[in-house]
């Protein structure tokens, strides 16, 4: 048996539709319509507004699907001097363009609501609103998870077997993994594990940290912009340690809760991000890492669909992760990491030792 809206219901969702037709400047929401450019970009600013991280790198629109980079980064000195008497003076071409490129695939964000919950939000006068900030904000949170963990770009993707988002694009890290594989740590060199404490190959995540800034091109490592990004469970067996040693005084105690005992890990500015791997770490700046999207590919549309007594929101674009330059970005592989113990165990005394 089919359920249908009740009135109020009805009359909400379709002052919903006449909300999003307004914004986007076409005359019906109910069949599929292409967002205009400047309206996709701002689209895309109500996205980047909703996550801190995102308004620090860039989200930058384009016209083609593949082409070269957008960001141009300077990857050398330009000033010098030369002997106009004896020869010409020989400008240098240091633009950051590798001649790598980008690719942007065909990407799905495709909402739906059951019929009961919007009669339970129907008594909201701002229902629109709501519902627009909370899908924005998701697929910001979205765009921040295939970031981190996008491997591939699968025809058909599988949110069971990647709860991760694996499959939807190609994220920063896979993207240095095979363009760059030398700017990813994979092991140390006490085992093929990358061990942190003191008996591995870093006794805390400082040393970690500064090693990983140590892969950065030179050119870029005193530009005065490179951060450490670094996932929880890093953050939380380094903060365990201080409890361990501090943690009984009152006053160290709650510096720790305050986190303000360490404002830099390797001598650098330190953030975590939502989605984040756990036990990551990456040293680049926030402008380093771009997401593009193409500003002519944004659809959208809403229906009702009685058969399965829900609506339905289909939004869809084309977009791909960029990594502007590869030599300013290092990091290390997160599955590899390893805690080990600061010192050996000790051993039990024989109980036979002594004795005649």
């Amino acid at each position: 048996m089919m359920s249908q809206l009740s009135p109020k219901a009805r009359q909400t969702y379709h002052a919903l539709q006449d909300s999003v037709a307004r914004t986007y400047g076409v005359t019906s929401a109910r069949e599929e319509f292409n967002v205009e450019p400047t309206l996709a970009q701002t689209l895309n600013d109500r996205i980047t507004l909703s996550s801190a991280f995102l308004q620090r790198i860039n989200v930058i629109g384009v016209t083609e699907i593949k082409g070269e980079k957008v960001m141009m980064g300077v990857n050398g000195t330009v000033t010098g001097r030369t002997n106009t008497d004896a020869k010409d003076r020989e400008p240098r071409n240091v633009l950051g363009l590798d001649g790598l490129g980008y690719e942007l695939h065909d990407t799905h964000s495709d909402v739906t609501l059951k019929f009961s919950t919007i009669d339970a939000w129907a008594k909201f006068k701002d229902f629109a609103k709501r519902y627009s900030a909370a899908v924005l904000r998701q697929i910001g949170l979205d765009r921040l998870m295939i970031g981190w963990h996008g491997v591939e770009a699968k025809a058909d993707t599988d949110r069971t077997a990647n709860p991760l988002l694996q499959d939807v694009n190609k994220g920063w890290m896979q993207i240095v993994r095979e363009q760059a594989p030398q700017q990813i740590l994979v092991e140390g060199k006490v085992a093929r594990k990358i061990q942190i404490g003191g008996l591995g190959d870093y006794a805390n995540l400082d040393a970690l940290v500064f090693d990983v800034s140590l892969m950065i091109d030179e050119e870029f490592r005193d530009g005065g912009d490179l951060v450490a990004l670094i996932g929880r469970d890093l953050l939380a067996h380094d903060k365990g340690k201080l409890y361990a040693a501090q943690g009984h005084t009152p006053t160290e105690k709650e510096r720790i809760e305050l986190a303000q005992v360490v404002a830099t890990y390797g001598g650098l500015p330190s953030y975590t991000c939502p989605h984040f791997p756990s036990t990551g770490v990456v040293v680049t700046s926030f402008d380093n890492l771009s997401i593009y999207f193409q500003d002519t590919s944004w659809r959208r549309y809403l229906l009702e669909n009685p058969k399965r007594s829900r609506t339905e929101d289909y939004n869809s674009r084309n977009e791909g992760y960029v990594v502007e330059q590869l030599g300013k970005f290092a990091g290390i592989e997160p599955t590899n990491v390893e805690f080990v113990a600061d010192k050996a165990p000790i051993a039990p005394e024989d109980p036979g030792e002594g004795e005649a």
